[in-house]
């Protein structure tokens, strides 16, 4: 197995991880302020974002949606595991845990319908634009369609996410939704040197052949 083959895996894995953990983060709820309300998944829910972009660019469009594919099925997988846990019998002296699993664990449908929705559409539309736009510039400007691909579809999935999983249930959501999305907005921009840092070596392969080419 090549090094190339194994950063894959490790970022198929990373991927996949983060989702699962969002999903069990995503009832808590944050307050940085009386207006500033965001789910506590946001921070890590944004990495699969920059694990998307990086995929992409080292390793193409189709391999982007088969990991955006693989991550679908691993929130599926975790979803069932934990409703096949929730109704395993408890032990008796142990009720309070139970309670405490449910608190935890026990998504309800609109949880569960939210995260799929928004997921799958942001993911798609992260990779669509992100291929727009290295066509476009020709393979050039990483900065511009890493920032401005996680930027379109974050607003997806915090807006979709939000609506479906917290309309009637909290007092301001459109404020939910601004907050959340100002955040996603800071971790984009800042994750953009790690995007540029997991692909350099792939931008160098690229600038060889490109040389190779032109003196061919």
């Amino acid at each position: 197995m090549t090094s190339k083959e194994q950063k894959l895996i490790f970022l198929n894995v990373i991927f996949a991880t983060s989702l699962v953990i969002a999903n069990v983060l995503a009832g808590k709820l944050v307050a940085f302020s009386d207006n500033f309300v965001v789910p506590a998944a946001v921070v890590v829910y944004a990495v699969t974002f920059l694990i998307t972009d990086i995929v992409h660019e080292e390793y193409g469009k189709k391999q982007a949606k088969q990991t955006i594919l693989f991550g679908f099925a691993a929130q599926i997988f975790a979803s069932i595991m934990i409703y096949l846990g929730y109704l395993l019998p408890v032990a008796p002296f142990a009720q309070e845990s139970q309670a405490a699993y449910e608190e935890l664990l026990g998504q309800n449908a609109r949880f569960v319908l939210a995260s799929a929705a928004a997921y799958l559409t942001s993911q798609f539309v992260d990779v669509y634009i992100f291929a727009t736009i290295k066509k476009i510039t020709r393979n050039r400007f990483k900065w511009l369609r890493n920032n401005l691909s996680t930027a379109t579809s974050q607003f997806f999935d915090t807006s979709i996410f939000i609506t479906i999983a917290f309309i009637g249930t909290v007092p301001n959501i459109w404020m939910m939704i601004v907050s959340q999305y100002v955040i996603k907005l800071a971790i984009a921009v800042i994750d953009t040197p790690l995007f540029y840092l997991f692909t350099r070596k792939h931008r160098r392969e690229q600038a060889q052949q490109e040389e190779h080419q032109q003196s061919a």
